[in-house]
C-alpha cells in the first residue's frame, strides 16, 4: 500500500482541547522524529530530555523501524488484523502502510492531539479506524463498538503496545493490562511490545523522568528484568526481548550500540497454540 502521509504543521488554529503550553509526550515524540506537529513547550522539553540522553532521537527512529519489521513479520505469518494501542501521531510507515492491503487496522489513543490529527490525516481510509481509548482500561478498548465492528475476535489479532507502557506507573499495574489483552485474544494471535530500559544509562533516568513529570505523560523508569515480566504468558519469537535494532534486522544492517546493555527493548510474542 503506497499511502502518502503528509506532515502538517501545527498552526494557530488549534482545535479545542489541545493544551499547547503543556509538553505533550506524543508531540515530543514527533519532534524527536523530525516532525512538525509540535509546539514550543514540546520542543523545549524534548531538548531537555536530549541533554540527558542524546541517543533519544536514534531510539525513537529505531522504534519506528521495529514497528515496520514487526508488522511485516506478522503479515508474513498471516495476520490481517491489528490493534495499535497508544498509536501516537501519524507519521511515515504506519501499521496500515506496512501491513497487507486487505488488513484491518485500528489505531487507539487517548490523546486529543493524536485523535484530531490522526482523523484529519487518515480521513476515511478503507479498513482503517482511529478510536479514543486508554491502555489503562483495556476492556473498554476491546469492547469499543468501532473496534468490534472492525476486528473479528474469532480470528488471530496482533496487538501492538509500542512505546506506551513506559508511561504507565506501577500502581496502574501494567502487567495486568498486558494480561487482560493477552487473555482476550484468540489462539494464534500476537502481542508486540517496546519499552525503554534504563540498564545502559541508569544515571540519566532521574533527569529524563523529571522532564516527563511536567508533561502530559510521566515517564516510568524500568529495567530489562522488569520489562520482561510484562511478557509473562506469551511465547516470544526469536530473538526474544532485545534492544530494538537487534530484533530481526534487515540483512546487511549495521546494528549500533552492541553490548552496552538494555536501553530500548522490543519483542513479539505468540499467544496460544
Amino acid at each position: 500500500m503506497n499511502t502518502v502521509i503528509v506532515e502538517r504543521p501545527v498552526t494557530d488554529q488549534t482545535p479545542p482541547g489541545i493544551q499547547t503550553h503543556v509538553p505533550n509526550a506524543a508531540r515530543m515524540y514527533d519532534y524527536y522524529l523530525g516532525g512538525k506537529d509540535n509546539f514550543p513547550a514540546d520542543r523545549e522539553a524534548a531538548e531537555k530530555a536530549l541533554s540527558f540522553v542524546p541517543e533519544i532521537r536514534h531510539s525513537v527512529r529505531a522504534n519506528r523501524a521495529f514497528l515496520g519489521r514487526a508488522v511485516d513479520f506478522l503479515t508474513r505469518r498471516g495476520i490481517r488484523q491489528f490493534i495499535d494501542i497508544g498509536a501516537g501521531l501519524p507519521t511515515q510507515n504506519n501499521v496500515h502502510q506496512v501491513a497487507a492491503p486487505d488488513a484491518r487496522v485500528v489505531y487507539v489513543d487517548n490523546d486529543t492531539t493524536v485523535l484530531v490529527h490522526g482523523r484529519a490525516i487518515l480521513g476515511k481510509h478503507e479498513n482503517v479506524s482511529i478510536v479514543e481509548g486508554d491502555v489503562r482500561r483495556p476492556r473498554e478498548i476491546l469492547e469499543h463498538p468501532e473496534v468490534r465492528a472492525a476486528i473479528d475476535f474469532g480470528r488471530p489479532v496482533a496487538v501492538l503496545l509500542l512505546a506506551i507502557l513506559h508511561f504507565i506507573p506501577d500502581e496502574e499495574k501494567p502487567e495486568r493490562i498486558v494480561a487482560e489483552l493477552r487473555e482476550a485474544l484468540p489462539s494464534g494471535s500476537y502481542l508486540a511490545l517496546s519499552h525503554v530500559a534504563i540498564d545502559a544509562r541508569p544515571e540519566a533516568a532521574e533527569g529524563v523522568t523529571d522532564v516527563y513529570r511536567r508533561s502530559s505523560s510521566p515517564f516510568v523508569a524500568r529495567t530489562g528484568t522488569e520489562i520482561a515480566r510484562l511478557l509473562d504468558g506469551v511465547s516470544l519469537v526469536e530473538p526474544g526481548l532485545v534492544n530494538l535494532p537487534e530484533w530481526r534486522p534487515e540483512p546487511g544492517t549495521v546494528v549500533p550500540y552492541l553490548g552496552i546493555g538494555d536501553y530500548f527493548l522490543g519483542a513479539v510474542g505468540h499467544v496460544g497454540g
